[in-house]
């Protein structure tokens, strides 16, 4: 009878030992990463003038009914798919529009736009929308940014 009771003792510690429990035997899955993901930049640029970035505060004076201006992209880097300009000009009395331009699919960081109809003594306000054609993978939209500024013709 001790003979069983040994045999029956030790079977038990066996057979606890065996038990599945922390870690034992398999090796761990290791999770994929998820891919990595980066934002398009922000949309940036400046408006110049005869070279020189406007003063958005104050008016840009025209000597003529036209006037060159340069939206000078400096997103870095560039979007890939290139930018729409968008140039709008109104009158400030009446917000009437007197221009508008559209450059779709530019990809030169140097755009010149030639605003047309501008009357004497009439201040107006310019704004120039600039719109990524690339679709952002963070936001899921096309980044864009806007600037104004005041324009007379003298």
């Amino acid at each position: 009878m001790k003979k069983f009771c040994f045999v029956l003792v030790a079977f038990t510690l066996v057979i606890a030992s065996c038990s599945k429990g922390g870690g034992g035997g398999s090796t761990p899955v290791t999770p994929t990463p998820p891919p990595v993901v980066v934002a398009e930049p922000d949309i940036a640029f400046k408006v110049e003038v005869d070279n020189k970035e406007v003063d958005y505060t104050t008016y840009t004076a025209a000597l003529s009914a036209s006037q060159p201006v340069n939206v000078n992209v400096t997103t870095s880097p560039f979007p890939k798919d290139g930018v729409t300009i968008d140039v709008t000009v109104k009158k400030d009395v009446d917000n009437a529009s007197i221009f508008s331009d559209t450059k779709v699919g530019t990809v030169a960081g140097t755009n010149p736009v030639t605003i047309n109809n501008l009357l004497p003594g009439v201040p107006c306000t310019a704004t120039v929308l600039v719109t990524s054609k690339t679709l952002d993978p963070v936001s899921k939209t096309y980044k864009s940014f806007s600037k104004t500024f005041k324009i007379a013709r003298k």
